[in-house]
């Protein structure tokens, strides 16, 4: 089997488990959801239009990077508790299949959330973006594989650590700052046309670069952490 044919058996693996038992996206989109709604009593969305808009891109982003941080914790407690991890230490197949799936289901699960929180999202906030709305079909799921690759990266990186429900935030806050400060930007560029569409354009190429170079390194490490004792 090729390694992208091992990738699709983790990634089919990991489908079929989150339908039945739906952990992941629940747990993602009720925290989400939590957050969109504190948010939105704070203040009243609906007597200041443009303060809206401007503060929407980060909580949207805040929000998620919160609730898939719950999720990625538990990413690897099947593989863990069922042995997955010492069985796949013994398989021909390149360990990066084994991340790579599990990488791209948590996408997969954080991209379902996300279409529907943002019909909620609108509503509460009372959004009517100013700019070229279909750049966000670009910079959601750049932003979303900037907050999974690491993520799933670091979630298994913690496994044999005591706190790894504290290592896990600790690591992948500061890594991810400079593609979250992206997200924001871009986003916020998108809802209210205050940022030139060439700086937007800027935002987005920081994001891919970002993807491009961190899901490379993601993919060259991790066989020295699933190996490490």
């Amino acid at each position: 089997m090729s390694f992208f044919l091992h990738t699709f058996a983790h990634l089919s693996k990991d489908l079929r488990l989150e339908w039945r038992s739906r952990d992941s996206v629940n747990g993602i989109l009720f925290f989400s959801l939590l957050v969109v709604v504190v948010f939105s009593l704070a203040f009243d969305p609906t007597s200041n239009p443009s303060l809206a808009r401007a503060i929407a891109g980060g909580i949207l982003w805040v929000g998620l990077l919160f609730a898939s941080v719950t999720a990625l914790n538990q990413a690897w407690s099947r593989e863990q508790r069922n042995g997955l991890l010492e069985v796949q230490r013994l398989s021909p197949s390149h360990p990066s299949a084994l991340f790579l799936g599990k990488a791209v289901a948590n996408f997969l699960f954080v991209t379902a959330v996300e279409f529907v929180l943002a019909p909620v999202f609108a509503v509460f906030y009372n959004l009517h973006p100013l700019g070229n709305t279909a750049l966000l079909l670009l910079i959601l799921p750049l932003g979303t594989w900037a907050l999974v690759v690491n993520g799933t990266f670091f979630a298994a990186l913690g496994l044999r650590a005591r706190n790894r429900e504290l290592l896990l935030p600790l690591l992948l806050l500061p890594i991810t700052m400079p593609a979250l400060l992206g997200m924001i930007q871009a986003t916020t560029g998108v809802l209210t046309t205050e940022l030139d569409p060439v700086y937007i354009a800027s935002w987005i190429r920081l994001l891919a670069a970002y993807d491009i170079i961190f899901t490379t390194v993601c993919l060259l490490l991790f066989p020295v952490v699933l190996n490490a004792e």
